[in-house]
């Protein structure tokens, strides 16, 4: 096909994990390509098909939960939606969790009249014994529904069909409106009004434009005017200022405005679609109940590290043997090409060991962890940890579906802060965001399990045993302390800068699934493993040419790290560290992985980051003043200290601004200067 030439342009939308890219693949085939959206570093593709009627472009948009957008992926998805010229839509929904998808159907239908409702995986909901009445819904919203298995192409004929109908009609007239609580409609009206009466329109509802401008979503638009009137911006302010009359800020509107957009979907769901009445299974009365619920994710948590432990030690140990060999190769190999002593060290000493550091650290650890989370996830156990957490974060004015994304963080806060985009409320959404790096993610585990088994397990009589349960009861009750810390943090922000109700929200407990082992491992070892890992490495590598030439350029008899470290030594005694401590931190921030290795390294005044055992550890620190009072401060300050340079850029990226991001990096940092500071006086107070 001549990729040129087409009838039709048609947006493909959908949530997150709706079977969106098997629609897409299915009409395209090989009739694809990639690229990125005008502006934004977000790939988009887009595929070309025909069927008797047209010949079609089909542009596969980034799958978002709703067009108050808060990413890129999500105003790119709005925009194109609003003002990217498609003739019509279609929007792919999962049949088993069918209210959810709505609320974006209702979002697109408000702007984009032509649009084709797809309810995918009909065959799962089938299986769940749920049952959609598809003439109901397409009656209800007044757009054409239909109902596929997309992998299944009998059906997708099901779909190019409608799709044929409602590419030769007019748009359908009696598409269903989205109603709002009435002073968000007095408020739009005001806003619409001006904005009709200046001739503005977008080429999209004044009112849609309206609200998107009251709330504050809407900061560029297609022709630059809107923005710029100042009647529209009086009008606006107007808005907002009868809101206030109401009590309802600006803190809280957007909440009100998906509180009446899930209203809207759930009476559109409305006898269309039931549910199988399902009796709780014994299973999930035990891992639900008051009594065992919680005990039972202690024993899971200590088991998973247990193992993580017990594994990633010898293939640590290894893995870092063999890429130092490798390293001291490169260096000769250097030697042998009379290459320059600063070109050497910035490579082989700096780049290239800090790298091999961070590899043979986080690899084994990552590669245990990421399956067993995985597997945790397949079997549907973390949906009965989000039940079981929802309480608790409900008290503290937050949203039980944070519980998934502190889950994904002890892999990746990045991850974590990625995905809170499940969390519909802004104002939740950003306490999850903003609390996420109080739990360990995986580059910090390592420091801390190190710093456990130096400092507080060596003593043990029995070092195999005795010594990897020890120090997989000591590392659990450190992540209870991250845990409860994120209680703490999250109800301290709802009650402060992030004042609010907590909203409510179903969660339909999925059946316990046998795990597929296979998609398990491809799934953790590429999509995370070697994700998070080819991350770090990425930010190690020059990290470490920098840390070089901070260790071995001389200025006034000093090499400029010493100058750093002599800096922070005070601030550093007062927190129960010292400057050489406190300064690994601050040039760990690209990879947390290599604290302890620069820690070494200034105390030996080496220039070069070396391969160390924990029992050298031990040693070295020793002869350096750590006491076990010290180890504890780290281990505090390891768990509570600003997140990483790639957390802090997702922050203000999932956020939308610098400010954020500050708070992201203030927040833990207060904490575990106070904790550490609180530690270090009891000590001197108690003498212990």
């Amino acid at each position: 096909m001549n990729n040129s030439s087409f009838d039709k342009t048609v947006a493909l939308a959908g949530n997150p994990n709706v079977g969106k890219s098997t629609v897409f693949n299915a009409l395209t085939g090989l009739h694809q390509h990639t690229g990125n959206w005008a502006g934004k570093t977000v790939e988009t593709a887009s595929g070309f098909f025909k069927t008797e009627a047209f010949r079609y472009k089909l542009v596969d948009i980034p799958g978002t939960y709703s067009l108050i957008a808060h990413s890129a992926e999500e105003e790119a998805a709005r925009d194109y939606i609003c003002f990217g010229g498609a003739d019509a839509a279609v929007v792919v929904c999962d049949a088993t969790c069918l209210e959810r998808g709505l609320n974006l159907v209702l979002q697109i239908t408000e702007i984009c009249p032509k649009t084709l409702v797809c309810i995918n995986m009909l065959d799962e909901a089938k299986r769940a014994g749920i049952r959609i009445d598809i003439e109901l819904l397409e009656k209800r919203l007044g757009v054409p529904v239909v109902g596929i298995t997309a992998h299944k192409k009998r059906t997708i004929k099901l779909l190019t069909d409608r799709l044929d109908e409602l590419c030769s009609s007019p748009a359908p007239k009696n598409v269903r409106k989205l109603n709002y609580i009435k002073p968000i409609e007095e408020a739009a009206d005001i806003t619409a009004k001006a904005i009709e009466q200046q001739g503005l329109s977008l080429g999209v509802p004044a009112k849609w434009t309206a609200l998107r401008l009251v709330d504050g979503t809407l900061t560029s638009d297609i022709n630059g005017d809107i923005l710029k009137n100042a009647d529209v911006c009086r009008a606006v302010e107007q808005s907002r200022a009868h809101l206030s009359k109401d009590g309802i800020n600006a803190d809280i509107l957007q909440d009100k405005i998906v509180g009446c957009i899930f209203q809207n979907a759930n009476d559109v769901c409305k006898d269309a679609v039931k549910m199988p009445e399902r009796e709780i299974s014994k299973l999930d009365r035990i891992l639900t109940s008051r009594a065992l619920g919680f005990p039972i994710m202690f024993l899971l948590l200590v088991l998973v590290f247990w193992i993580t432990i017990i594994g990633a030690n010898y293939p640590s140990e290894y893995l870092g043997k063999a890429l130092f060999f490798l390293g001291d190769r490169l260096g000769e190999l250097f030697s042998a090409l009379s290459a320059p002593k600063w070109l050497s060290g910035i490579i082989v000493d700096g780049a290239y060991r800090v790298l091999a550091w961070v590899v043979s650290v986080m690899l084994p650890p990552m590669a245990i962890f990421f399956p067993l989370f995985t597997l945790l996830e397949d079997l549907g156990y973390l949906p009965r940890i989000a039940y079981n957490l929802d309480k608790p974060f409900h008290k503290c004015s937050a949203c039980g579906k944070q519980a998934l994304c502190m889950c994904m963080g002890f892999g990746c806060n990045a991850a974590g802060v990625t995905g809170a985009r499940i969390i519909d409320s802004r104002r939740e959404r950003l306490i999850a965001i903003l609390t996420n790096s109080l739990v360990p993610c995986n580059g910090r585990f390592p420091m801390i399990l190190a710093l456990i088994s130096a400092f507080f397990v060596n003593s043990a009589e029995n070092k195999s045993l005795v010594s990897s349960l020890l120090s997989a009861l000591i590392f659990t009750f450190t992540i209870l302390l991250g845990i409860f810390m994120t209680f703490a943090a999250s109800k301290i922000l709802a009650k402060t800068l992030l004042r609010g109700e907590p909203s409510s929200f179903t969660l339909e407990l999925p059946p316990f699934r046998k795990p597929q082992l296979t998609k398990i491992l491809i799934r953790s070892c590429l999509d995370r493993t070697i994700f998070v890992l080819g991350r770090a490495a990425a930010i190690a590598a020059p990290a470490g040419a920098v840390i070089w030439l901070l260790a071995n350029v001389s200025i006034g008899g000093g090499t400029l790290l010493s100058y750093i470290t002599n800096f922070f030594e005070p601030f550093g005694q007062l927190l129960g560290m010292d400057g050489a401590i406190i300064t690994a931190f601050l040039l760990g921030i690209p990879a947390n992985e290599i604290v302890i290795p620069l820690i070494v390294m200034i105390y030996e005044q080496s220039g070069v980051i070396s391969e160390i055992s924990t029992e050298q550890l031990f040693g070295i620190f020793s002869a350096n003043g750590w006491t076990a009072i010290t180890a504890a401060c780290v281990i505090v300050f390891t768990l509570f200290h600003f997140p990483c340079s790639t957390t802090l850029l997702t922050i203000k990226k999932e956020a939308g601004g610098w400010k954020w991001a500050a708070l992201g990096f203030l927040i833990p940092l207060v904490i575990g200067c106070l904790l550490c500071f609180i530690i270090n006086a009891c000590s001197v107070i108690f003498n212990f």
